[in-house]
């Protein structure tokens, strides 16, 4: 199902015949580098365990470029737990949270990833109401975090030990877009 269309992205949520590409994705070590660590390769069971059998909020979608499949992006309203833990438990705005992936690596440094960020805050704020837009790139991932502060993202607080990474509990950089 599309969610929606912006230029030459379309992002549409994540049907059964796409488990073959998360599964290429994420058993890159390229892409495993930024998302989730290259100590965890997905199979196909751990893909459809992580991305088709979680009954949760999030909208997980296929990100593609000009009809091809290149990426993933998940988006969610926080919750409870996550806005007390990144310091929204005392507004009832609606923020929404994304993460993303970039999976094909031909598309990487081509300005897709800036393209793809600023088409979702479009969506989230105006389909969705958000009245902010979060996300906690790891510290030392200056390429995501420079690519958030184009789309008009800033740093809001760093998270110590935020995050497992490749055996290592890392910092990560809660990021807030307010339109």
């Amino acid at each position: 199902m599309l969610i929606y269309q912006w230029n030459e992205i379309m992002v549409r949520l994540l049907d059964e015949k796409d488990e073959q590409h998360l599964v290429r994705w994420l058993s890159d070590p390229a892409v495993l580098q930024y998302y989730e660590g290259r100590d965890r390769p997905h199979d196909l069971n751990l893909v459809r365990e992580h991305f088709y059998e979680q009954d949760d909020v999030e909208h997980r979608c296929i990100v593609e470029h000009e009809g091809k499949p290149i990426g993933y992006i998940q988006f969610y309203e926080l919750e409870e737990v996550e806005r007390n833990e990144y310091g929204y438990g005392d507004t009832d705005e609606i923020i929404y949270g994304t993460d993303q992936f970039i999976g094909e690596a031909d598309y990487w440094n081509r300005g897709i990833g800036t393209q793809l960020v600023q088409s979702m805050l479009s969506y989230l704020v105006n389909d969705k109401q958000a009245r902010k837009v979060v996300m906690d790139p790891q510290s030392w991932n200056e390429r995501a975090i420079s690519c958030y502060e184009k789309c008009g993202f800033r740093k809001i607080r760093l998270l110590p030990e935020h995050e497992l990474h490749e055996g290592q509990m890392r910092d990560c950089w809660l990021m807030e877009y307010a339109p």
